[in-house]
């Protein structure tokens, strides 16, 4: 059966606001919030933990079979900070949501990152990783880049991304993925 709701995988370095444009996103266009971390957890694809970095260490092979049944369905908003994961040919956007340095900073500090987290990240999002890591992954025609740097960029973002969903749904009145037979 045809997807008839869009996938849109929404990254970028941890504090950029992923999260906060998932949640709006969701709300705006009833598509389903899938926060990968939380996945990780209720489905036991732990590898085990960094110690340095306070972070969970993810088996991906098991995370991909979590995931992929729920994007075959299509409706997913897939909150995480990678993106190349998922199979493009389920995935419709790639959102990277980049910030200011200076307030991606101070939002590690607010969070309480250590320094070997918060060097990390900045280097990360100072080198556009999470931005060339979507680009050699995904067709470059379906990621976008957009800012969150106050709380009226990201209202902004979840208005295009709204929009983006309905000419989607507008685009695809038949669905995506398995073959729509055509008539004579």
């Amino acid at each position: 059966m045809a997807r008839t709701q869009p996938n849109i995988v929404i990254t970028g370095t941890p504090g950029t606001g992923k999260t906060t444009h998932c949640t709006a996103l969701a709300e705006a266009t009833g598509l389903a919030h899938m926060d990968i971390n939380k996945i990780v957890k209720d489905h036991d694809c732990s590898a085990g933990y960094d110690t340095e970095l306070g972070s969970t260490i993810v088996d991906e092979d098991k995370l991909l079979d979590a995931v992929e049944p729920i994007l075959k369905k299509g409706g997913a908003i897939v909150d995480w900070h990678a993106c190349d994961l998922w199979p493009a040919q389920l995935v419709d956007l790639v959102v990277v949501v980049r910030c200011r340095t200076e307030e991606l900073y101070d939002r590690y500090k607010t969070r309480g990152y250590g320094d070997r987290k918060v060097e990390e990240n900045m280097d990360a999002e100072i080198m556009e990783v999470l931005l060339e890591e979507a680009r050699e992954a995904y067709d470059e025609r379906c990621v976008v880049e957009v800012r969150s740097d106050v709380v009226e960029d990201v209202e902004g973002n979840v208005e295009r991304l709204e929009r983006w969903v309905e000419a989607w749904k507008g685009d695809h009145p038949d669905g995506v993925g398995e073959e729509v037979e055509e008539e004579d």
